[in-house]
């Protein structure tokens, strides 16, 4: 006999709480073996393969793809054999013979069962979370019947186009020993007296507005594009059967009270002449709308918290690149084979470094709880890669410890991974400070916002030939322009603008770099 399991979302790390479905690998009534991968999710920070720890015929599958599953909810349901030693076919079989197509609900996991797998995913692997969905004790609460339940208070007059919003909202109670049905009917209550109806009042342009009794208005569309608008509906006179305001009329009394017009009389009224309506441009098209979420999401609401913590500031400076240029390719000469060769990225990447080590008050993150300053030991440095998915932001771990080769294969590294989709969690955290080279998009200067919880981030722009002073004398040379972006609360322009400096000065002339080698 099979029995059913669930396969929850796993805990994906770095307090990520759902994940997107983006592919499913097995279809309902495939045959699947432990920690076979069933379903690819994309998370805020990278694309990851979600295995199943469980082994035999995939019975349910939650959610289409697209679709958001939060940390812990199913996301496949698996039967697996009901003794030991049965083979994925024999438990297909025992699915495809049972009568019910309704799953059974999941057994106890044995002791072995718990502990999952051993595969890991993402360093916390296929065991389940430690949570339990709470499941619903018993059936709905009964329903509770005064003794002496008072009668409501008679109407207004007819109800004949359903309640009014303005009405009250309580539910009328139960009478003693009559049955209570879903529609809130309770058994054949006596009808409620309907007074005789009070004959309108008129005026000389016709009938005047009520203002009390029901709305002639039936459906709830209607009632909430009035709320949303703040239109009075016993002001709109309607244009249906027996003046019932619809959609249209409602619509029609927007218009008009924003650009100031005249709702039409109603029918049945004597012609008002007024003059020539105003002509009104035609109403603005509805906009195309995309959801905010996985790594957009997650990079707004990044991008938001920096903006809304951390008092930035930026200083700028021009450098001539010329040098640095040189440099790079006196270290290339004679290395031509694929990824011998030092990146540009690399050797500014080493600049940072080294002026990191000179100026660590930009090495650090602000502990806004404790009101302190931390400054770190080690540089991990993060860079802006632009992919298919948007923009990511890879760190290079121990990125200080590093020389200029060994910089240049961890950011070729890192970049593939990202422009493939596969960076895991690991890759994308943990950054102390950001190198951003934004020159690749053609443009000179940037102001970017801080990776929070960082402190800084230094911005490069294009390299281009320019009119320079060497010398005394003008000539045209490789130039740059260098921006930083830094927290004002760990330092003052002061030391920001040492940093820069020194920045621009081994950029200028590479050979200050010799000294921290």
């Amino acid at each position: 006999m099979a029995e059913v399991r669930e396969f929850n979302l796993p805990d994906l790390g770095e307090g990520l709480t759902e994940a997107t479905i983006v592919r499913w690998m097995v279809a309902v009534g495939d045959v699947v073996a432990v920690d076979q991968t069933v379903v690819e999710v994309e998370t805020a920070k990278a694309l990851v393969d979600v295995p199943c720890p469980h082994g035999g015929v995939v019975t349910a599958r939650y959610g289409e793809e697209g679709d958001e599953v939060p940390v812990g909810t199913p996301l496949v349901a698996v039967a697996v054999a009901g003794h030991a030693g049965a083979s994925p076919a024999a438990t297909a079989a025992s699915v495809a013979s049972a009568s019910a197509p309704a799953a059974p609900a999941p057994a106890a996991v044995p002791a072995a069962e718990q502990e999952g797998s051993g595969n890991v995913l993402v360093g916390y692997g296929t065991r389940a979370p430690s949570t339990r969905r709470r499941g619903r004790v018993g059936g709905p609460a009964p329903l509770t019947t005064p003794a002496a339940a008072p009668e409501p208070a008679p109407a207004t007059g007819p109800e004949p186009y359903g309640p009014d919003p303005a009405a009250a909202t309580a539910p009328a109670p139960v009478r003693s020993g009559a049955p209570r049905h879903l529609n809130g009917a309770a058994g054949t209550a006596p009808a409620r007296p309907t007074p005789a109806p009070t004959p309108p009042t008129t005026t000389a342009s016709g009938p005047a507005p009520a203002t009390t009794g029901p709305v002639p208005v039936i459906s709830p569309l209607v009632r909430r594009l009035a709320r949303e608008h703040g239109v009075d509906l016993r002001d709109v006179p309607g244009t249906g059967p027996d003046g019932l305001v619809l959609r249209a009329d409602v619509e029609r009394a927007v218009r008009e009270r924003s650009y100031g017009t005249t709702a039409p009389a109603p029918r049945g009224t004597a012609p008002v002449h007024s003059p020539a309506p105003v002509p009104r441009a035609a109403a603005a098209p509805e906009g195309i709308r995309l959801p905010l979420r996985g790594l957009r999401g997650f990079a707004a609401e990044k991008l938001s918290r920096s903006r809304r913590e951390i008092p930035d500031a930026t200083c700028w400076v021009d450098a001539d690149a010329t040098e640095l240029l040189a440099a790079r390719r006196a270290a290339n000469e004679g290395h031509t084979a694929p990824g011998a060769r030092i990146s540009l990225l690399a050797l500014l990447a080493r600049v940072c470094t080294a002026a990191l080590a000179r100026h660590p008050e930009l090495n650090a993150t602000v502990d806004t709880e404790a009101r302190e300053i931390v400054r770190l030991d080690a540089v991990h440095l993060g860079f802006a890669a632009q992919t298919e998915r948007g923009l990511v932001v890879p760190v290079v771990r121990d990125a200080h410890a590093r020389n200029a080769e060994q910089l240049t294969a961890e950011f070729a590294r890192l970049t593939e991974s990202a422009r493939a989709g596969t960076l895991s969690p690991a890759d994308l955290q943990g950054g102390t400070f950001t190198l951003n080279n934004y020159g690749v998009f053609g443009v000179d200067g940037s102001t970017p916002i801080i990776n929070h919880p960082e402190a800084a981030m230094l911005g490069v722009g294009r390299i281009i030939e320019k009119p320079w002073v060497v010398g005394g004398e003008l000539a045209v040379r490789h130039v740059v322009q260098l921006s930083l972006t830094f927290d004002h609360r760990v330092c003052d322009g002061g030391t920001a603008g040492g940093f820069l400096r020194y920045v621009a000065d081994c950029v200028e002339h590479p050979a200050v770099l010799l000294r921290t080698l």
